[in-house]
């Protein structure tokens, strides 16, 4: 069964391919917009910048380190760089770098991690980046984005080139289903404010990334127990909407958090610590113990580490249970 065909959500699209038609978008509409790339563009795509703006366009070579302070330094000329590279290469190669030279100083830097999460599948696990959001969590200067769907990757890009200061987008190799409508107006997105893609009030599921979709297609699994559960797209990590989770654990009495990445550090965490602080009500995650995963193809990958939505329904669950 395909991510979000209990939701009946529309076919899926790769989101490395939303990404790199919003990026060309971008750069046609704002001159001031620049693309590094870390020899990667064929699978980060940001390859249409590079054909259609050449002189837009750095291929710095597998140099991550110097990609961050090239970009650093193109960012205090006054242009907005946009530094593309798979999300483990770019952080774990270039993290002293985003630390000193662009998160303390706040400088004006893009970062694009490509394949993010585990579901990049058979390149393994020194590929993979089940911990980006956790480092660029340590930096508290960079706001964090994380698109669930074609439509969110598009507008995130062009947030990002509005926003002033350092922005981290995870992008993926695998598709993912529209949540929303191509056709809808931009400003269904708004950085730092969560979405409610479905109602409901016995329990409140909060997903970022591919684990939106997963989260919808677990309501309409646990809609046939009589069970509505709420469904809020946490596409900003960071800053988080604090006033959207409290008012769920509020009315909703429970919550389960689902994202593709690491329980330490993770998004879950900081749901948690915001429902801690305001109104305390039973919370379950779902997400990847302390591990690195196997190979393998995404979809067995998800089901063997629990990101399935079974499992977010059955976190569910448990969660109500515990009210």
């Amino acid at each position: 069964m395909q991510l979000g065909e209990l939701a009946g959500l529309k076919p899926a699209k790769r989101m490395r391919e939303v990404f790199g038609d919003a990026l060309l978008d971008l750069c046609r509409r704002n001159e001031k917009v620049v693309v590094l790339d870390g020899d990667l563009s064929s699978t980060t795509r940001a390859h249409g910048v590079r054909d259609e703006f050449p002189e837009r366009f750095f291929n710095i070579g597998i140099a991550e380190s110097n990609m961050i302070g090239m970009a650093s330094g193109l960012a205090s000329c006054g242009l907005i760089p946009f530094a593309t590279s798979i999300a483990s290469f770019i952080l774990a190669n270039g993290y002293d770098q985003l630390r000193v030279s662009v998160a303390v100083a706040g400088i004006n830097v893009k970062i694009i991690g490509s394949h993010g999460g585990i579901t990049l599948g058979k390149d393994g696990p020194t590929a993979m980046a089940p911990e980006d959001l956790a480092l660029v969590g340590g930096l508290p200067t960079f706001t964090i984005l994380v698109p669930g769907d074609p439509a969110t990757m598009h507008w995130a890009v062009h947030a990002a080139a509005e926003h002033v200061g350092p922005v981290y987008i995870r992008s993926s190799r695998v598709a993912m289903p529209h949540i929303y409508s191509v056709d809808e107006p931009s400003d269904r997105f708004e950085i730092g404010k969560a979405n409610v893609v479905r109602a409901g009030n016995d329990v409140t599921l909060v997903g970022c990334g591919l684990m939106v979709a997963a989260a919808l297609d677990a309501a309409v699994l646990l809609a046939e127990e009589g069970i509505e559960a709420r469904v809020v797209d946490l596409h900003t990590i960071r800053p988080l909407d604090q006033e959207t989770i409290a008012r769920a654990a509020r009315e909703t009495g429970a919550i389960v958090t689902a994202e593709e990445h690491l329980l330490h550090g993770g998004v879950g965490a900081n749901v948690a610590r915001i429902v801690a602080q305001t109104h305390p009500v039973p919370i379950r995650f779902v997400g990847l113990n302390d591990t690195y995963t196997d190979s393998g193809e995404p979809e067995a990958l998800l089901e063997k580490y629990g990101l399935t939505s079974q499992d977010i329904a059955r976190a569910a669950r448990a969660a109500i249970n515990a009210k």
